[in-house]
């Protein structure tokens, strides 16, 4: 077993290491540590500080709406669902466990297809039964598959619905689509765990609840995470063109020693990668790789821990042989190619010892 120091992560999509700048920006928070919303000096050197945060994320993002700090984006999912000004809910099958506990269970279901991709007939059946909340995530958290929300959004629109956008995968790595919420989580990128953002295009489409931000948010508001979001955003270390070598470099080496790409056809974020070795068990993957100095998920970080099977391997239809040996790799912006070269090699004394077995 390897020490701590010499660990690889490959589990960017859970979460990613705090990037200096954002530790550097959450420290000048700290040195105004003053209630943001106290009408005193300190207050207002606070509030500041919090308002510097919130137009430099719009800036970065190239948001011109407004902007809510919240506590993540599951928080700000939840927000939507619950208080969207709009009476139907649909949502992708293939979306964060946070979606469809947030919906409810008579939120319509809109199916993908094998490559992931949402149903396009289907979602416009959906649609043309009324109004409704739609929710689609940009980039699948376990399969990095891209969904072509540039082209659904219109459809949505036309139809008098909202679309929610979950991009906490996406955000600083890809452009935002033109969504009417978009939900926004600052530690897959490099800020600090317990802060997101809500990006609502029309604060009329959402009932709102008196107390902070602006009145959509109540609870003291964290001025030194919110300002090191914002500095993670805008240091903008992900180099997406080196990371999809990387990612194409981890592709061939799985397909090499019998592995499956799963999604190799669909548009995907560079930064993920969702690999099977078929007949083996997750499970027991994890541990391999955990003993071997390799830190690796089956999934999504909110179930992996509970090993039960993916709901989005299953909504794509994916064999169950290929589902049970699932891993998703996934990296940072300092991801090196000897990392990836180095979980290479042991999947390749896996594969052997499972051929061999």
């Amino acid at each position: 077993m390897t020490d701590s120091h010499s660990r690889i992560f490959l589990d960017h999509a859970a979460t990613t290491r705090v990037l200096p700048e954002a530790v550097a920006a959450m420290e000048r928070g700290f040195k105004a540590w003053a209630n943001p919303s106290s009408p005193h000096a300190e207050g207002r050197q606070a509030r500041a500080l919090l308002e510097e945060a919130r137009t430099t994320l719009a800036e970065v993002l190239g948001w011109r709406h407004d902007v809510i700090f919240t506590s993540g984006a599951s928080e700000a999912i939840e927000m939507v669902a619950a208080r969207a000004r709009i009476a139907g809910r649909a949502l992708g099958a293939t979306e964060h466990a946070i979606v469809p506990h947030a919906m409810g269970a008579d939120a319509r279901v809109i199916p993908v297809r094998p490559d992931g991709l949402i149903d396009e007939a289907a979602l416009d059946a959906i649609l043309a039964e009324g109004p409704a909340l739609v929710a689609i995530q940009q980039v699948n958290n376990e399969t990095g598959i891209l969904q072509p929300l540039d082209h659904i959004a219109p459809k949505i629109r036309e139809a008098g619905s909202l679309l929610l956008a979950d991009c906490a995968q996406s955000a600083g790595k890809h452009p935002l689509p033109d969504a009417d919420f978009i939900a926004l989580s600052a530690h897959k990128l490099g800020g600090p765990p317990g802060i997101g953002a809500l990006l609502v295009k029309d604060l009329g489409t959402l009932d709102p609840v008196g107390g902070q931000e602006k009145g959509y948010r109540r609870g003291t508001q964290d001025a030194p995470s919110a300002l090191a979001f914002a500095t993670a955003l805008a240091a903008m270390p992900y180099e997406m063109g080196r990371l999809a070598a990387l990612r194409a470099r981890l592709d061939e080496g799985v397909k090499s020693v019998g592995g499956i790409v799963i999604g190799e056809e669909s548009p995907r974020l560079s930064t993920i990668g969702a690999v099977s070795l078929p007949g083996a068990s997750s499970a027991s993957l994890l541990v391999q790789f955990d003993l071997a100095g390799i830190a690796v998920s089956a999934g999504s970080a909110c179930s992996s821990g509970k090993m039960k099977e993916s709901a989005v391997l299953a909504a794509m239809k994916v064999d169950p042989a290929v589902a049970g040996g699932f891993l998703r790799i996934s990296f940072g912006p300092h991801t090196t190619e000897a990392e990836v070269d180095a979980f290479l090699a042991e999947w390749s004394r896996i594969a052997s010892r499972q051929r061999a077995a």
